[in-house]
């Protein structure tokens, strides 16, 4: 009991960590997102790698045989940040924010549906209707304020469409490669690693104003070091114990701390559409989460490898996989 709690805490404070990164980037105004999104994920993947040396040491001949999916999960994490945080400085912390969060668990199904041929939901079509319901809401509620408020919008929501695409397939090749018995630190560290490097040139081309300034480079160093670096080790902590649907539920607190503070802190404001668009937004999240799976949440005897075997990269294999790791500590 003490375990599962100490996972579920730990889950929490990265929903709330993770939901402090927009807030932070407006602190770095100076600096173009380009160069912010390559600091944050850029630094954060590469101390992920180096916290997991033992552990790419030990499954590196797994990772030569899976090479491909590394690199495409690398490009992933390359290119999640630099949309992530071109979409909120141009439609603001909230609606960034939010559509990003929202497309992910949308982009993950059809991606199943696409290379693992699983079949779509109602659940999961009705969660879509919504979520494109709220992104049209949010477009509309920004249409009448200028005359380049209403395109800058649109290209935030397609930007945060980007970002929750290429966040859903990293997240799919780290739960691919656990499918082939690659341990997790080693999945995380070598995607977020090598995604890291990828981000480097875009650092060392863009971040010259990330030094212009202390507030910049603190605004910098605080994205990289907590929310990034801090926020994903203890959701790894948090992934070994409780189960990934519990882990995906506790982490829809995010979108809540970072529009909330993008209002208090940041002073944005939002007319009752747009409010009225996240909160469908929240709604597709919550149906996302809640709806009935064939996994259940519950401890339970993990299933032995056999004839039958659950094919690796499906969701049952993903929840096998880290269930395995939780038996061997």
């Amino acid at each position: 009991m003490n375990r599962r709690a100490g996972g579920i805490a730990a889950i929490l404070v990265t929903a709330f960590l993770w939901g402090t990164t927009g807030t932070a980037a407006t602190f770095a105004a100076e600096a173009s997102p380009l160069a912010v999104g390559a600091a944050a994920l850029g630094i954060g993947g590469l101390l992920q790698a180096a916290i997991a040396l033992p552990a790419l040491r030990r499954s590196r001949q797994a990772l030569r045989t899976h090479a491909g999916l590394v690199a495409l999960g690398a490009v992933a994490v390359a290119v999640y940040p630099l949309a992530f945080y071109s979409s909120m400085r141009l439609g603001g912390v909230a609606i960034g924010t939010v559509v990003s969060l929202a497309s992910a668990p949308l982009a993950s199904g059809i991606l199943e549906r696409v290379v693992e041929r699983l079949p779509l939901s109602r659940w999961w079509k009705l969660a879509a209707l919504l979520g494109i319901l709220g992104s049209a809401l949010l477009c509309l509620s920004k249409a009448g304020e200028s005359a380049a408020s209403g395109p800058a919008t649109a290209a935030s929501i397609g930007l945060g469409l980007v970002a929750g695409t290429t966040y859903a397939l990293y997240s799919w090749v780290v739960h691919r490669l656990m499918g082939h018995e690659v341990g997790r630190a080693a999945s995380m560290g070598a995607v977020f690693g090598a995604g890291g490097a990828l981000l480097m040139p875009v650092l060392l081309l863009t971040g010259a104003p990330l030094l212009g300034s202390a507030q910049a480079f603190t605004a910098a160093a605080y994205t990289a070091l907590v929310p990034m670096f801090l926020g994903y080790f203890l959701f790894g902590f948090g992934l070994a114990r409780v189960r990934p649907s519990t882990a995906t539920t506790l982490t829809l607190t995010e979108p809540a701390v970072a529009a909330v503070l993008a209002v208090i802190v940041v002073g944005e404001r939002l007319s009752g559409l747009g409010w009225s668009g996240l909160a469908v937004i929240a709604v597709a999240l919550v149906v996302l989460a809640l709806a009935p799976t064939n996994v259940d949440d519950e401890p339970g005897p993990v299933p032995q490898p056999g004839p039958e075997a659950t094919p690796p990269g499906s969701p049952g294999s993903f929840t096998n996989a880290v269930a395995q790791h939780e038996r061997r500590g």
